[in-house]
């Protein structure tokens, strides 16, 4: 059992970490400072500090933590579909809520921008969508389908594409985005 100041250092860091994405999404990685972190997430500058090694460090956490629960999510999807072709439609299913311009999705698009500049998070960033792409691939490969890496590496690059297209010029059919995306899974 923790004791009450551990709950409340826990609570503290998890304040920090939901208050960094919320800043990255409304004011862009590089406007995010420690002071106004803090102040956001309702404690002092030193609290932030105490927590995490730096500032970037911070950023990074939250970013990843934010990455892994969106990849994690597809997770059900995988388990409960058996056709490659319904597999696509529950991908690109799982991401028309994202509008292009909703903090989730700019979190990740100032986060791949970040990634440009900062290898460490680069580094992580990748070996979250390697992992991924492999989970994909490796249940594409079960069910046959022709090229699973390839197909995989398709698939992930065109949500990413789709979802950073939707923030700069809404528009188009998902429906018909995910019937040729299907057809990448169905031919022979």
């Amino acid at each position: 059992m923790s004791s009450p100041a551990a709950a409340r250092g826990q609570e503290a860091r998890q304040r920090l970490l939901t208050a960094a994405a919320e800043l990255v999404s409304e004011r862009g990685w590089t406007a995010v400072s420690t002071r106004v972190l803090a102040e956001r997430a309702g404690v002092t500058s030193s609290v932030v500090h105490y927590h995490f090694p730096s500032l970037q460090a911070l950023l990074r956490e939250a970013v990843l933590d934010a990455m892994r629960e969106v990849l994690e999510s597809v997770g059900p999807a995988l388990a409960s579909t058996q056709n490659p072709a319904d597999l696509v439609t529950a991908l690109f299913g799982s991401v028309e809520p994202y509008t292009g311009v909703d903090p989730l999705s700019v979190l990740f698009v100032e986060a791949y921008l970040a990634a440009r500049r900062d290898d460490e998070l680069r580094d992580q960033i990748g070996g979250l969508l390697l992992a991924f792409r492999a989970q994909v691939s490796r249940w594409l490969a079960e069910r046959g389908v022709p090229e699973p890496d390839a197909t995989t590496e398709v698939l992930v690059a065109t949500i990413d594409g789709l979802l950073l297209h939707r923030g700069l010029a809404p528009g188009g059919d998902p429906a018909a985005v995910t019937a040729v995306l299907r057809g990448l899974v169905t031919q022979p």
